[in-house]
């Protein structure tokens, strides 16, 4: 049964003391210079950033918090169209409404574009966000309030660049950090490729920031979709032996114990760590079975596509089954994308695009994972957050494409404690502006924590030793178990 909640979400203010302009209190600049005179060195304050408190507050939603033993993030690069997807209008005037229709879907009174009929089947495993917004019209900060859940500043920049002072770590290192890595494979995981503007330009956010990169998710830049598809970073040159491997794992742990004080630095603990974690992936077959492909059934493989996203898309279901806690699929761009509208960017063609490149392999991959994971009985414990960097204009341009626009778009989640067949939040009759239940990117993040056992109070330590939030959000209940 529909859902369709009316509420505004409640934002709590916090209170603070005086601020240097930097931001950090006189209180803290005291502080930290205290401790330099009784000998607490930089490279102590910054091993002490990684150190976590987690509130022992009452959970006000037992029944979802910590149901997700782990996440997968499909993200849209681009930006996907509200309008084609999870919010249209029908009974909008043609230039807004578009030339594609809609359709009923299994929650009654909810429809979704025309171009989503697998989806719609689904959708009562579904919670649809019709009301997220970052008021952002930037791929690049946009994004990075969406990967983060801390704005960027300025807003609106395109081509912002990472680093300082937007350096937060990404949702994927904060869930690394705080679960650890179970297995030799990293806890946190981004494939096939990294999210970037035209030119190569990295956006902000990907990464782990000032969080340090022991939490970094690891890169896998691939296509699973090739008939010779291998992860060069999971075998050995074809001249090193696995004896000669075992040893030089050996002629490395004598140095390491002939190097004391080398060793004593936090940059050499660090890249020791590194070394370890890439001959345990050479050396264990965890990470080779995980990333074997081959392995699924032809059938199973046809089910979500045989394409780039598609077939990322069931790398990232091996991935959780063994034991990845976040795997974000990025939707990258496809070998034949122009600039002027390339991946969900469709600033020309909005719906030759959509009906040949981007909504039949989307419905098709998206709805694959939800059957599969519920097939085996994963879907309970496994977050499927489906997200862009924002949706697309109301009205169409007349190159026959919707521009950039985070004033709303939509988002939904699926299992791992989100309630199916919920639709929060209401945009306006054009999908131009939230008319209530509006989202912003960090309850979305926190909502996430919360699936994955995380309140939003859990704390991280930055390199002052600064006791800093991990979203500054609050879970959007109406859509949690």
């Amino acid at each position: 049964m529909l859902s369709l909640y009316h509420q505004d979400a409640t934002r709590l203010g916090t209170k603070s003391g005086a601020t240097l302009c930097d931001g950090v209190s006189r209180r803290e600049w005291l502080r930290v210079g205290g401790l330099g005179a009784f000998g607490l060195s930089l490279p102590q304050l910054v091993s002490a950033r990684t150190t976590i408190a987690s509130p022992s507050l009452p959970n006000p939603f037992s029944g979802s918090f910590g149901k997700a033993k782990s996440c997968i993030v499909l993200f849209m690069l681009g930006g996907p169209p509200q309008h084609e997807t999870w919010d249209p209008k029908p009974d909008a005037p043609s230039e807004i409404r578009g030339d594609l229709g809609s359709i009923a879907t299994a929650t009654p009174g909810l429809r979704v574009g025309e171009l989503m009929p697998q989806t719609a089947k689904l959708t009562d495993r579904i919670a649809v966000l019709r009301a997220m917004a970052t008021d952002d019209n930037a791929h690049s900060s946009s994004g990075y309030w969406m990967l983060t859940g801390y704005p960027h500043s300025p807003k609106n920049s395109e081509n912002a660049l990472p680093g300082a002072p937007n350096d937060w770590p990404s949702m994927a290192s904060v869930v690394r950090h705080l679960k650890g890595d179970a297995t030799s494979i990293p806890g946190s995981v981004r494939l096939p490729e990294e999210i970037w503007n035209t030119g190569h330009i990295l956006w902000p956010g990907q990464d782990a920031g000032w969080l340090g990169n022991h939490a970094d998710p690891w890169l896998v830049t691939c296509d699973p979709s090739k008939a010779d598809f291998r992860v060069p970073t999971l075998s050995l040159p074809s001249d090193m032996t696995s004896e000669r491997l075992v040893a030089r794992k050996a002629l490395q742990e004598l140095m390491n114990q002939k190097l004391d004080a080398l060793q004593s630095s936090v940059s050499a603990r660090r890249w020791a760590l590194w070394q370890n974690k890439a001959i345990d992936l050479l050396r264990t077959n965890t990470a080779q079975q995980a990333f074997a492909i081959e392995r699924e059934s032809e059938a199973t493989r046809e089910r979500y596509g045989k394409n780039r996203f598609g077939q990322s898309v069931l790398l990232a279901r091996r991935l959780v089954e063994s034991g990845v806690s976040l795997v974000q699929v990025n939707w990258t761009r496809g070998e034949t994308d122009e600039n002027v509208a390339p991946a969900w960017d469709t600033h020309a063609k909005n719906t030759e695009r959509l009906k040949n490149a981007l909504m039949p392999p989307m419905d098709q991959a998206y709805s694959a994972l939800l059957t599969d994971l519920e097939q085996r009985g994963l879907l309970d414990e496994t977050l499927v957050v489906w997200m862009g960097e924002f949706g697309r204009s109301p009205k169409i341009n007349p190159s026959g494409g919707r521009d950039h626009w985070g004033h709303v778009f939509s988002a939904a989640l699926a299992g791992g404690g989100t309630q199916g067949g919920a639709v929060y939040g209401q945009s306006d009759r054009q999908g131009g502006y939230p008319l209530d239940g509006r989202v912003e990117p960090q309850d979305l993040t926190a909502t996430i924590y919360h699936c994955l056992g995380f309140r939003p109070e859990t704390e991280l330590r930055d390199r002052f030793n600064r006791p800093l939030a991990i979203s500054k959000g609050h879970p959007i209940e109406a859509i949690l178990q």
